[in-house]
């Protein structure tokens, strides 16, 4: 793309004693969920009263104290959710419920009519500051832009006394603030903190909210903006500094992170980045970085699948696959050698205390810890390596594969997804097993088998004899045969050899039960080496630990 004079970069912010770069996250902010304001304007279909109902008990199970519950003046819908909210007691009593109103008197005076009753509020009071705002929207100049905040803290401070009864704090907002002027947010903020005056205390402490309405800046420019901003505002201790991050430049958990190293207190935010345009900032990967990190970020998504459905239930909103955290692919991994590398790292957790340090390859953290399982870590198509697929097959199947017959299980599996061209489910990589080595007949098919044990003589030092007996089919001719041996397999693999078969000899043997109860079988891995020195993998699996061995040899003679 050719660039032209549309656009230019950001204005830099004159900071030369910045901080923040040297700054860590060592504790969770305030949190502010926003989805039932920010999030709910966003959707083609807004939430029913009965939906956002549902919604709000679900911050609530989140941990989230301080919810923005909507714009109660807007609409009679916004206006009675917020009446059942209060009416119905659905607000427990550490939980603040934060209303969002524009500096216009009416539309103040209503949205106090819509908090009666409430305990504790937080009232958040906005106008747009931005050149383009003043410029475009209301056609007028920083002083009359700065004037109608001051008349919108007066208009606040004047129905304080409507509120008899609520606990209400003051947020303000410079809407916009990502493009307005440093200098000219800070003369707004300043002339709004002096308005409210003595409203002010150390138990109600005002919120100053810094959006990027519009994100546009870099994160590290972001930062700078926060750090100045803090630096030269009055009495910075007596304030809360909250961040309102959009994901326009798809940059805003990282300006987010850098805004809270830059000195912030507080974040608002939606689960999984729903809001208008490229969304919201997405709380969750910010709260799962922290704990990923090792800090605690006071918000609960342990059990993520049901926050996944009841958020794309109620919001009509799917999660990409790919999301951080949250999306179905997070734990997956397609590439052979990956997946060899999960596999041996998991297989060594088995042996560990569960809150060992976390240090699987490929896998960022425990998918336990959010509610996920490991079943799904490894996925099959025709990338995958030799390990995947005998993973799936002893997770799900527990089928355990020696190590050694892992090449031979993924190049038949990896085949027939490439023949077909998209990813296995775990049950067709199952069936493609079962038909290539448990369930051939040809050229090989046993007909009838028999044994009987040949008892020793006594006393002496010898192994105890097996007769085997079998009739077989080769290549559609049958044979009756007969050897002894020192077990069942042994006879078997000595009769063989008065058929038509290729001459082998058993180079590697496998066994294990699997099944519980009644239902445990056997099942066996056999490896054989052929006279032309071909090696070949089969599987056999049977009630009798003796047949099952069998099974195998007939499975590997018949491996195509």
């Amino acid at each position: 793309m050719q660039v032209n004079g549309k656009y230019r970069p950001f204005e830099s912010v004159p900071i030369k004693n910045r901080t923040w770069p040297d700054n860590t996250i060592t504790k969770a902010p305030i949190w502010c969920s926003v989805d039932l304001r920010d999030g709910n304007q966003a959707l083609i279909n807004p939430m029913t009263v009965e939906q956002k109902l549902e919604f709000f008990d679900l911050l609530v199970k989140i941990g989230f104290k301080e919810i923005e519950v909507g714009f109660p003046s807007a609409s009679d819908t916004e206006f009675n959710f917020m009446r059942r909210l209060i009416e119905e007691n659905h607000v427990p009593e550490d939980v603040t419920l934060q209303v969002l109103c524009q500096a216009r008197e009416h539309l103040i005076k209503r949205t106090f009519e819509s908090l009666k009753g409430c305990k504790k509020a937080i009232f958040h009071l906005y106008n747009s500051t931005s050149p383009a705002q003043r410029k475009y929207t209301f056609n007028k100049s920083k002083d009359e832009i700065k004037q109608i905040a001051i008349d919108g803290i007066n208009c606040v401070k004047s129905c304080l006394s409507m509120s008899e009864g609520t606990d209400i704090r003051l947020e303000y907002s410079p809407e916009s603030f990502s493009t307005t002027e440093i200098d000219y947010a800070l003369e707004v903020c300043e002339a709004v903190v002096k308005t409210w005056g003595d409203a002010a205390d150390e138990n109600h402490k005002i919120i100053v909210y810094l959006p990027t309405t519009v994100e546009c800046a870099l994160p590290n420019q972001f930062a700078d903006q926060i750090e100045y901003f803090c630096q030269h505002i009055s009495n910075r201790d007596k304030l809360i500094i909250s961040l309102h991050n959009h994901n326009d430049r798809g940059e805003g958990v990282a300006q987010c992170e850098l805004g809270l190293l830059a000195g912030a207190d507080r974040v608002e935010g939606c689960l999984f980045g729903n809001g208008e345009r490229t969304g919201n900032l997405d709380i969750v990967n910010v709260g799962m970085n922290m704990y990923t990190q090792g800090v605690d970020p006071e918000l609960d998504f342990s059990d993520m699948p049901m926050l996944i459905e009841a958020y794309t239930r109620l919001t009509g909103m799917e999660i990409h696959p790919r999301t951080p955290y949250s999306g179905e692919l997070v734990f997956t991994a397609f590439s052979g050698s990956h997946q060899d590398a999960i596999r041996k790292g998991m297989a060594a957790r088995v042996n560990m205390d569960e809150n060992a340090y976390w240090d699987v390859p490929y896998l960022t953290f425990d998918p336990h810890d959010i509610g996920r399982q490991y079943e799904g870590i490894i996925r099959i198509n025709s990338q995958s390596g030799k390990g995947g697929a005998a993973y799936i097959l002893e997770q799900d199947f527990g089928i355990c594969a020696p190590k050694a017959m892992h090449p031979a299980i993924g190049a038949v599996v990896t085949g027939f997804a490439d023949k077909l061209q998209r990813e296995l489910q775990a049950q067709e990589i199952y069936d493609v097993f079962s038909e290539k080595w448990l369930k051939t007949k040809s050229p090989l098919n046993v007909l009838e088998i028999s044994e009987r044990h040949i008892e020793g003589e006594r006393g002496e030092d010898t192994q105890e004899q097996v007769a085997a007996m079998a009739t077989v089919e080769w290549d559609g001719k049958q044979y009756a045969i007969a050897a002894n041996g020192n077990g069942p397999l042994d006879a078997f693999v000595t009769a063989m050899k008065q058929t038509p078969a290729p001459k082998f000899n058993i180079t590697s043997f496998h066994e294990h039960s699997i099944g519980q109860g009644s239902d445990t079988k056997a099942i066996a891995y056999v490896q054989i080496t052929k006279e032309n020195g071909e090696q070949v993998w089969g599987v056999g699996k049977s009630s009798n630990v003796g047949r099952a061995g069998i099974a195998a040899v007939v499975s590997a003679l018949n491996f195509k």
